[in-house]
């Protein structure tokens, strides 16, 4: 026997190759940069922002007690600030609903071809440009007390004295109205446009009106999409913000919980009461999101048929 001792063979292969021999895809190391962007804007502002709401003030843990919990139990004891989730569903629920029940009939109607489509189209999806600051101006210098409505129905005499159209639930609601329209109608027009339209033509043929036409293929192939587009449009309505400070009624009928947040925040300089309102606003949102893909899953167990 030789006394040399023979080294070990090194292998030739490359990372890539020793890497797919152990079952790891080196193609994933391209999400790390995604991964630590997240863990930067999202995971760590969110942890932290959930141990602000276990660190209450001295007087918050004096005036409610709870210990760490105070914050929550101000929360729910404090009928100003408790009040603020069902003012906000009051506001985003109808929103929502009329929202997706309006796109229907219009995108029904706006998936022909005629001669002004574009021009139309691009009208209705407009206020999305515009955003919910300058939506809010408008309402105010068309329907406030001095407004082009008020003075038009004055100068007509249709009215005595001036509606009350603005700062109060009817502003905001108009407001939400106009912002969230023009998503529903997208959202609505993208799934319309997957159907296929030879499904109602043979039902035509076969003798079946609009109404059975809209009932019986229509509606079934779009009910997973008008779930999700309400689910969107509720999101959107649900963290309404400069509506209801500009155009609402900010302590009374238009309190909802992004101005309780606000108030807690900027006004009252609790970092701890503002977290664990803007946790709880988390924490309804998913309620109702959960309720209606619920709800979805129960009345329909199909696929979608549009491209949504």
């Amino acid at each position: 026997m030789s006394g040399v001792r023979q080294q070990p063979m090194r292998s030739t292969a490359s990372l890539r190759h020793r890497l797919a021999e152990r079952g790891v895809d080196p193609t994933l190391l391209l999400l790390l940069p995604g991964l630590v962007l997240a863990i930067a804007l999202f995971v760590y502002p969110f942890s932290y922002g959930i141990g602000l709401t276990v660190q209450p003030s001295a007087e918050m843990q004096e005036q409610w007690g709870g210990g760490l919990f105070a914050n929550y139990v101000a929360f729910f004891r404090d009928p100003f600030v408790f009040d603020s989730i069902w003012l906000t569903m009051r506001l985003a629920l109808p929103a929502a609903l009329f929202n997706v029940l309006a796109s229907i009939p219009v995108a029904m109607v706006l998936r022909h071809r005629f001669r002004g489509k574009r021009l139309l189209t691009s009208l209705l999806v407009l206020p999305i440009t515009l955003g919910t600051v300058l939506t809010a101006q408008g309402l105010l210098i068309f329907a406030g007390r001095q407004g082009w409505i008020n003075r038009t129905l004055l100068e007509i005499g249709l009215i005595d004295e001036p509606l009350r159209l603005v700062n109060n639930y009817l502003g905001v609601m108009f407001s939400l109205v106009i912002t969230g329209f023009p998503f529903a109608f997208l959202l609505i027009s993208s799934y319309l446009s997957g159907i296929d339209p030879s499904l109602e033509r043979a039902a035509k043929t076969l003798g079946a009106g609009w109404w059975q036409r809209f009932r019986r293929i229509i509606l079934p192939l779009l009910a997973p999409g008008l779930a999700t587009t309400f689910i969107l449009t509720f999101v959107l309505a649900f963290s309404v913000f400069p509506s209801a400070r500009l155009v609402g009624d900010a302590m009374g009928e238009t309190r909802v919980m992004s101005l309780m947040a606000f108030r807690a925040f900027g006004e009252q300089n609790d970092y701890a009461m503002a977290s664990t309102i803007a946790l709880m606003m988390g924490v309804v949102e998913l309620l109702v999101v959960a309720a209606v893909l619920g709800l979805r899953s129960l009345l329909y167990r199909g696929t979608t048929g549009g491209k949504g």
